[in-house]
């Protein structure tokens, strides 16, 4: 016998969620634009598919990254994933040994110990075929079940697992993880009952079959846990691409997408649905979010402005109200793009608005071998500029100040407002600019304007945000730098770091002049200091409590003084008066040793 009436919630919940996801993943695909279907062909082979099928072992079932995180998160969440896989496949190895053959109905695995019921082996008979998949059967339940203890207790320690706030629960979520709550336990019970029937089963089975049936009448019992284990599954399955689980097979699909070559962009597009989808409200972005001082956690946490976006309830306010500043990427164990999703979608709240560039005149550029871009925020941050202008006569750098007379922004703040066509009237008149300068390099102050130069420009020529130009003449020794032996410590920018991956060249540079402090939360945990241009709709007092949080960290250790290499971080972080703040360029300027032929400044 291979077939009994309740297998049917189980067979077709699982149909159901088969033919959804494949519409779904269908026409997701199907609405790739010309360019990403052309990425889509080009970029599978089988050594991409290869290094895809790595990633989805070592994130969707071992979940590398939530280990890397917590040990307790990690081993919960690769119990369930890693076991049920596991499961799924020493299950249909075992059928297929049972049954002769190659091919089983799909239920016939789920539901093997109710159809097939060998006797006991006995412990010292566990080299037997049967014994072996008896015994490893029952680890692996054992497993998943130590798991379901440690989700049940997330619930009331989550901080245990590192995580001090859990994702609030929709009603179709809590359907989903019921169901799924329950499935393992009655798969225990239906298959202890059935063992204690017939005397089979392996060490965990036939133990507890064995024991209630000491004093259960368990062929009453074993009929109706298997209907129940059938039925939880299938409930999970129809709940699945409504909740917060259609994360498990979206995530392997994004996992692929990525290694044929797909990548998030500013601009909403399928591939952002898969994404959004792809997240699973682990919650683990809401601890890191500076944001849930100073605003409510439904309105403004990456989580949820995810989950408001695949509902389609996402309103501008929703939208606008995040510093952009990517703490909650770093920290998301699907590497989700949020930034480009709330760009885009901001983009698509701004798409009435009309720009133009009619007020820019065209100015002559003489001739240079850099260009420096002060931006917007260097020029209202004028130490910065003036020490800058020190370090190139002192290189002896021939640099052409672009935007001294003719005042022009990098085009990202409006690209960040969702304006992007705006953005770029802004860069095509940049680049005229700077092809006119015959320059071979371009360095710039603000990692705002570096990160626009470096990913929405073509010109051409290198791009070193000023922090790598410096240590770069530090290095050539045209530049010789004198030791103060100062205490300080240095805040990464959030461009700069997270943004643009820079976080040796300063560290580097400033060690050859002062003796630089760690602080508990730096480099890709650096926090923002609360002025980003990022965020449309914060007051000054919220954005003032946010950049004394990040005061609160930096000044752990007492600096002399606090550096960074971005102007909007100096002035922020400056504005409370707690503490001395330089730009990098400040610092390096101050310390110059001069020779002898040097004039000085």
């Amino acid at each position: 016998m291979t077939f009994n009436f309740f297998v049917l919630p189980f067979f077709l919940g699982l149909i159901f969620l088969l033919v959804m996801l494949a519409v779904r993943y269908s026409r997701w695909i199907a609405a790739f634009n010309p360019v990403q279907k052309a990425i889509l062909r080009g970029g599978i082979n089988s050594s991409t598919v290869s290094r895809a099928l790595a990633e989805v072992f070592m994130e969707s079932l071992l979940h590398r990254r939530m280990f890397r995180r917590n040990a307790l998160l990690g081993y919960m969440h690769m119990s369930f994933a890693f076991g049920w896989f596991l499961l799924i496949l020493i299950g249909n190895i075992e059928s297929r040994t049972y049954s002769g053959g190659y091919i089983n109905p799909p239920y016939y695995p789920i539901f093997l110990k109710f159809f097939v019921h060998d006797k006991r082996v006995l412990p010292f008979e566990i080299t037997t075929i049967p014994g072996i998949f008896r015994f490893t059967m029952d680890i692996v339940l054992l497993m998943i079940l130590s798991g379901l203890v440690f989700a049940m207790f997330k619930r009331v320690h989550s901080r245990w697992f590192g995580i001090r706030r859990t994702t609030s629960l929709k009603s179709v979520d809590k359907i989903a993880l019921s169901a799924l709550w329950f499935i393992f336990p009655l798969r225990l019970l239906a298959e202890s009952f059935t063992a204690g029937m017939y005397q089979g089963g392996g060490f965990l089975t036939n133990t507890l079959g064995k024991a209630l049936a000491s004093f259960l009448p368990v062929s009453y019992f074993a009929y109706p846990a298997w209907w129940a284990y059938s039925l939880a599954l299938g409930v999970f399955f129809v709940a699945v691409p409504w909740s917060r689980f259609m994360h498990i097979p979206t995530e392997v699909l994004l996992i692929f997408l990525r290694h044929f070559g797909l990548s998030s962009t500013e601009k909403f597009s399928p591939f952002s649905e898969i994404e959004i989808n792809a997240c699973p409200r682990c919650g683990l972005c809401i601890d890191i979010c500076q944001m849930h001082r100073v605003a409510g956690e439904e309105t403004t946490m990456a989580v949820y402005f995810m989950r408001a976006v695949r509902e389609g309830k996402l309103d501008a306010e929703v939208a606008d109200t995040c510093l952009l500043c990517g703490r909650c990427m770093e920290v998301c164990p699907v590497q989700i793009n949020t930034n480009a999703i709330r760009i885009a979608r901001r983009g698509e709240n701004s798409s009435g608005i009309q720009q133009n560039i009619n007020y820019l005149k065209p100015v002559s550029r003489r001739k240079a071998d850099v260009v420096y871009f002060t931006g917007c925020m260097s020029h209202l941050t004028p130490a910065v500029k003036v020490s800058m202008l020190s370090v190139f006569s002192h290189a002896r750098v021939n640099a052409l100040m672009l935007d001294e007379e003719g005042t022009i922004c990098c085009g990202r703040p409006l690209k960040l407002t969702g304006q992007a066509e705006a953005a770029g009237l802004l860069v095509k008149a940049n680049e005229q600019l700077i092809a006119s300068s015959g320059a071979s390099l371009l360095v710039t102050s603000c990692p705002i304007c570096y990160k626009s130069f470096k990913e929405d420009y073509n010109t051409g020529i290198e791009v070193l945000h000023h922090s790598q130009f410096l240590n770069r003449l530090a290095k050539e020794g045209r530049i010789k730098l004198k030791s103060t032996k100062q205490n300080i410590v240095f805040h990464d920018p959030c461009e700069l770091g997270r943004g643009s991956g820079i976080y040796d060249d300063p560290r580097e540079l400033l060690a050859r002049i002062a003796d630089v402090q760690e602080v508990t939360e730096e480099r890709k945990n650096a926090l923002c200091c609360g002025g980003s241009i990022g965020d449309l709709g914060l007051t000054r007092v919220q954005r003032k409590e946010i950049t004394n949080d990040a005061l609160d960290v930096l000044m752990a250790q007492e600096p002399e003084i606090l550096v960074t290499a971005c102007p909007l971080c100096k002035k922020t972080l400056a504005l409370p008066g707690r503490v001395i703040v330089k730009d990098i360029a400040e610092v390096v300027a101050g310390a110059i040793e001069l020779s002898a032929d040097q004039d000085k400044y």
